[in-house]
């Protein structure tokens, strides 16, 4: 959730004060598209729904990194704007590379004969 509302404020400042909606509608379609699928995961019908719902997530935040990534290469962020949201983001992608590592690890042990 919290960086969803640093990405709508980051946003808000590009089509207010940088007048870059085309990107900035991008970055905000990918950004809280994240939690919205993390919150979907905590509610997954099954463990294959919890592990698509958080790889949906981590689809987003690489497509974010990338968003960040043109902006900065394009003025629109300073510096210390871009290592902050992209360090964030960086974050949160490899949180979710290790929890969805750990939850496909988890399915196999599960369904492996050795557990019959």
């Amino acid at each position: 959730m919290n960086f969803s509302v640093r990405i709508v404020n980051m946003c808000r400042f590009l089509a207010e004060e940088k007048k870059e909606h085309r990107i900035a509608d991008q970055l905000f379609r990918s950004g809280t598209s994240i939690g919205a699928n993390v919150a979907e995961a905590q509610c997954a019908i099954s463990r294959n729904d919890f592990i698509a719902k958080l790889y949906i997530a981590l689809k987003e935040s690489n497509e974010s990194i990338y968003w960040i990534d043109l902006l900065f290469k394009t003025q629109c962020l300073t510096k210390e704007q871009y290592d902050s949201v992209r360090a964030d983001c960086v974050e949160l992608k490899k949180l979710l590379v290790s929890i969805t590592k750990s939850a496909r690890g988890n399915q196999f042990s599960a369904t492996s004969p050795n557990n019959s």
